[in-house]
């Protein structure tokens, strides 16, 4: 058994962010599922977005508004917008590095945006503030890491809770985070590490958490068409914003690649269905041959490994699962209706994105929130107590977890589509529902891998996404 004065349950850029601002008279478990570096953040390509100026604020925060379709919390963006910059100089304080164009700060524009104003690392912004953080983690003597650990249940008791357990670990802390990323490993298509599946969510649902628009699931619009693989590759919605377009296979542009990503997601579909085809084209010819890659190296490398030369070849792209809006409910500071447990990043559902989120908001929400959490404790941590608790032994393996988790994104669906129902009022809503229903097609069911029809609509899936 060990005791933590603050247990972090996963070690992407929410949990690190929330480790480093911490007080360092604190003692801090950070536990993680695999390595440090096994995280969704650490795969991040395209940017951070950070707030150029004040007449960039209410751009900003529109653009946030408008790709979530208004069902963000305004005060959440409002916060994380006016925190920006303060964020952004926390990471360069710890020795993050941004790629500098001419000697300043070279901000990249990905879709949906108005301005320019994500920050990058070429393409691998993650690994490139990341490894520094992990750098830092390392160097702080009163954070003790855990990798290779699994955690399987929160301690509960009263209403209460009081850490959490691995297999052969039992972690007693009165103030668990969980930052624990989204749920992509129950899609059998996603850009997501495999073993990123909900387990934070279906914790907190089998200790009565409660949990807000968790069927809020984003599909990017370009990952590569492959077919076997563990985890789809991502082409970065910077390279759109670089030049590249969308082709169908008559070599014709069919969309604005500047929307936002489910409008984008959602042509794509569109046009793979008119087309009767199983993916369409991304071409990254309009940078030009010098500047591809220069500008992206790491997804130049990852093509070219695979037989693609996007200097001269046209990419088959598929709109895939990348990202989770809905999760565990919290308030700004990262609290939960469960007494001594918090959230922070894509575990959790603060209110930043709405029903879609704006490219490049992810790591700075982690970044923001995290920090903000790690403030409210430093002030108000709770207190150890003595216990008598007794641990619940039954685990949920990935089949009840999977279970638990597809229920509850059915029963918000059909929360929401009773809602829509009451309000259907016009076609944008129409194709809203359309799209859930494609969604919908790429989980991976619990109870099997056979063709399903959404409740009521006898639509089948396509095959590519079984």
């Amino acid at each position: 058994m060990k005791k933590f004065d603050v247990l972090i349950v996963g070690s992407g850029l929410a949990g690190v962010s929330t480790a480093l601002e911490l007080s360092k008279d604190y003692k801090i478990g950070l536990v993680t599922k695999k390595k440090l570096e096994d995280s969704n953040s650490y795969l991040a390509q395209g940017g951070i977005n950070v707030l150029r100026d004040d007449d960039d604020r209410q751009v900003f925060i529109e653009d946030t508004m408008k790709a979530g379709h208004y069902k963000n919390d305004l005060k959440s963006v409002e916060t994380m917008v006016d925190k920006s910059q303060e964020a952004i100089e926390f990471l360069m304080d710890l020795g993050v590095e941004f790629t500098k164009k001419d000697g300043q700060l070279d901000y990249a524009r990905e879709g949906g945006h108005s301005a320019s104003r994500g920050l990058h690392i070429d393409d691998e912004i993650g690994k490139g503030i990341l490894d520094v953080l992990y750098k830092r983690l390392r160097e702080r003597t009163n954070i003790e890491i855990f990798e290779d650990t699994p955690i399987l249940d929160l301690i509960v008791k009263d209403g209460k809770c009081y850490g959490a357990r691995s297999r052969d670990e039992v972690f007693i802390s009165t103030n668990v985070v969980l930052a624990t990323g989204g749920l992509g490993g129950l899609f059998d298509k996603s850009t997501n590490f495999p073993h990123i599946s909900g387990d934070g969510l279906a914790m907190a649902i089998k200790n009565g958490v409660n949990i807000k628009d968790i069927s809020y699931i984003q599909f990017h619009p370009t990952s590569l068409y492959e077919e076997g693989v563990e985890r789809q590759l991502l082409i970065s919605e910077s390279a759109r914003g670089e030049g590249a377009v969308l082709l169908n296979h008559e070599d014709q542009r069919f969309t604005d690649e500047m929307k936002p990503r489910d409008i984008v997601a959602g042509a794509i579909k569109n046009e793979m269905e008119k087309e009767g085809v199983d993916f369409e084209y991304l071409s990254m010819k309009p940078l030009g041959e010098e500047r591809i890659p220069k500008r992206f190296p790491m997804i130049f490398d990852e093509l070219k490994a695979r037989g693609i030369d996007p200097r001269y070849e046209n990419i088959p792209i598929v709109p895939c699962q990348h990202y989770t809006m809905g999760g565990i409910e919290c308030d700004i500071e990262g609290k939960t209706n469960l007494e001594g447990l918090f959230v922070v990043g894509e575990a959790g559902n603060v209110g930043i994105h709405g029903s879609n989120r704006l490219a490049c908001n992810s790591l700075l929400e982690c970044l923001v929130f995290g920090r903000i959490l790690a403030d409210y404790l430093n002030e108000n941590k709770l207190e150890e107590k003595e216990i008598d608790f007794t641990i619940d032994t039954k685990d949920l393996d990935g089949e009840d977890k999977k279970k638990i988790i597809f229920e509850r994104i059915r029963e918000d669906e059909r929360a929401k589509a009773n809602l829509n129902w009451q309000v259907y009022t016009c076609s944008s809503a129409r194709r809203h529902d359309k799209w859930r229903h494609y969604h919908w097609c790429h989980l991976k069911r619990w109870e099997g891998r056979g063709r399903f029809k959404s409740q009521g609509q006898g639509n089948p899936c396509r095959s590519w996404c079984l």
